[in-house]
């Protein structure tokens, strides 16, 4: 290739570059401005007029007024339940997948079978909780079915951000680890684990926001009501969340401040979800904080 040739192909080649770039860069910034944009519409909807009772306060059937006491805590209740679950089983399956499990077919159409579960709708899951606890053991639609449901849900995904964090750890660390005498099991615990964790959070992030968001789950295992306690910890009471609430209060309730309840409750949902994202990183960024990175 001649001189001119190789300048006129490297000038192309930045100027592709410098095109890709601001196309990627803008493309990034569209997405953020429409991400912040359904953010405020949302929370100045619903943030102004919230006020403090209003999270304990009992809902309303017929009067105005009413709150979400019991079914923002049904929501916490159930979440907890779902994670308590999945995070050990999750974390452990991906573990195994990506560091124990022999590289076969048999292996290989496991992760085909995991991958095929995470993009099942979340109502398929709903019917399996329904048809275990409301028609097998015949215990009618509680908290546990929902809870549980939700775990079966998040599972899959759980486990394939694990297995994906876990081998995207440079086998060098792993070398280092075993150079310094470390059994298998140490270093997955000691080395692998501590470098994978940021993406395993976000992945338990995705999971939890989906869970605490998640309705048609609830509304087949869970019901459309509550006990009618603000701090019922039965696990056989029925487990109403404010996502069903707020489907249930914008399309069907006839109070006359269903719309405002219907905002004020929306509001409630994206704060508590960003909460969650940032009481799941926020020690993630406290230990990198620490080590001076």
């Amino acid at each position: 290739m001649s001189n001119f040739s190789r300048t006129k192909y490297t000038a192309r080649a930045q100027r592709n570059n410098r095109i890709a770039t601001a196309a990627f860069y803008t493309l990034g910034v569209l997405v953020m401005l429409l991400i912040f944009w359904l953010l405020f519409t949302i929370l100045s909807k619903g943030l102004p007029a919230l006020r403090p009772d209003f999270l304990i306060k009992q809902p309303e059937e017929i009067d105005a007024g009413g709150g979400i006491g019991p079914v923002l805590f049904n929501s916490f209740y159930i979440l907890f339940i779902s994670l308590l679950i999945s995070i050990p089983i999750g974390l452990g399956a991906g573990i195994y997948m990506a560091e124990y499990a022999p590289d076969n077919k048999f292996t290989g159409a496991l992760r085909i079978c995991v991958e095929s579960l995470s993009s099942v709708p979340s109502i398929v899951f709903g019917l399996l909780g329904l048809a275990i606890f409301a028609e097998y053991f015949d215990v009618g639609l509680t908290i546990l079915g929902g809870g549980v449901s939700l775990a079966l849900l998040n599972l899959p995904m759980l486990a394939r951000v694990t297995e994906e964090s876990i081998r995207a750890v440079p086998g060098d660390i792993r070398e280092a680890g075993y150079a310094l005498g470390m059994t298998k099991f140490h270093v997955i615990r000691k080395v692998v684990l501590p470098v994978a964790m940021p993406a395993i959070v976000t992945g338990i992030c995705l999971v939890a926001g989906r869970a605490f968001g998640e309705s048609a789950v609830i509304i087949l295992t869970a019901g459309l009501s509550t006990s009618g306690e603000m701090w019922d910890f039965n696990l056989f009471s029925p487990g109403e969340t404010l996502a069903v609430h707020l489907w249930y209060v914008q399309s069907e309730a006839i109070v006359e401040d269903a719309r405002q309840i219907a905002d004020k409750s929306a509001a409630v949902l994206v704060f508590v979800v960003l909460l969650i994202n940032a009481a799941f990183r926020f020690p993630l960024w406290l230990g990198n904080r620490r080590r001076g990175h």
